[in-house]
């Protein structure tokens, strides 16, 4: 049970860092700037966004 709990916070954290990513790029573009990812640069944020995500979540 405990696998497929994991598994499941493992790919709601990879969706939430993904909107949350799109999100903050978006808002950025209405302010004005203009920000392009290399698919390297992309990958590391995604994976540490979702570690992040993933760290608010956990119930002490």
């Amino acid at each position: 049970m405990s696998i497929l709990k994991g598994l499941i916070n493992f790919i709601i954290s990879l969706v939430a860092s993904t909107i949350i990513i799109y999100a903050i790029n978006i808002l950025a573009g209405f302010a004005g700037a203009d920000y392009s990812f290399s698919h390297g640069e992309t990958f590391i944020i995604w994976i540490l966004m979702a570690i992040l995500v993933n760290n608010c979540f956990k119930n002490k």
